[in-house]
């Protein structure tokens, strides 16, 4: 009789679990969806900046612009970002993103400001012993672009003062609902577009800018440093929400296959306990009679 209790208490306490875990994930799904269609908005346009500036790059000679040059031949000094979650129950997110910064992190000959961004990173770099010299918590769930391009701001004035020769974001990269990627990307100082503009005979274009090309690029360069970092940020919350909703369907689906194995054990445990007291019952009336 104590093992048929034991097991509905088990059965109940799978039961709220299930419904919990399976309320988190329509909560998921729903934050992904609002999520992932502010990524794939703000994609195009970070694309073709980038491709903009390219082509304005390539186009024009002698081009040269703070963002494009490092201060020094090789890094002397580093900044890195990175993007983790402030909750958990979303499977290897945190820990794919934090194994891939951590080795980048340790690759590293020359000093570095670590700032990280989530509480579950935060907890990570201070049990593991590293500095974490600045924790940002204005963002949130839904990154605003006023809120990144500050922090971009604020990344590309250092920069400008040498504070740091290199800056690098680590974060998940949303490739496809089923592929998330953790990568470390550099921020500062921007590649140098390669040659480009070839037409079909493949002899290179020739543009004329008004105004000059570097006149543009002094506008468009800091806009191209402010949306690679907000795509950034977009990708991780949308990685973030689509790693939380396939964690809570696969614990739903768990429970829900865990309650029917114990649904069988209690009714194997019920039978046996009724064919016991019948036997007791038989038992008892042939020794009366």
């Amino acid at each position: 009789m104590a093992q048929i209790r034991e097991i509905k208490k088990r059965i109940k306490a799978v039961s709220n679990i299930r419904r919990i875990t399976n309320t988190m994930q329509m909560i998921a799904t729903a934050r992904f969806k609002s999520s992932l269609d502010r990524a794939t908005a703000t994609k195009p346009y970070t694309q073709k900046v980038r491709a903009l500036v390219g082509e304005l790059a390539s186009g024009a000679s002698d081009i040269r612009h703070f963002l494009f040059d490092p201060p020094t031949p090789s890094p002397r000094r580093e900044l890195v970002l990175v993007i983790t979650s402030d909750r958990g129950l979303c499977g290897a997110y945190n820990s794919n993103v934090l194994r891939s910064a951590t080795a980048y992190l340790r690759s590293l000959e020359y000093p570095v400001r670590l700032e990280v961004v989530g509480k579950k990173g935060v907890m990570f770099y201070r049990f593991a012993g590293f500095e974490v010299a600045q924790q940002h918590t204005q963002f949130g769930e839904k990154p605003t672009y006023a809120a990144v391009e500050a922090l971009a701001q604020r990344y590309m004035d250092e920069f400008r003062a040498v504070q740091y020769d290199k800056v690098s974001v680590a974060y998940m990269k949303f490739i496809s609902t089923g592929r998330q990627s953790p990568v470390v990307e550099q921020v500062l100082p921007l590649s140098t577009p390669a040659a480009a503009g070839k037409d079909g005979g493949g002899r290179s274009a020739e543009y004329e800018f008004s105004p000059d090309a570097q006149s543009l690029l002094a506008d468009l360069l800091p806009i191209t440093v402010k949306t690679s970092l907000f795509q950034a940020f977009n990708d991780a919350v949308v990685s973030e929400h689509v790693s939380r909703m396939v964690a809570m369907k696969a614990a739903t689906d768990n429970a829900g296959k865990l309650r029917k194995t114990l649904r069988r054990k209690y009714n194997r445990a019920r039978q046996t306990q009724i064919t016991t007291e019948l036997n007791e019952i038989i038992g008892g009336s042939a020794a009366l009679g």
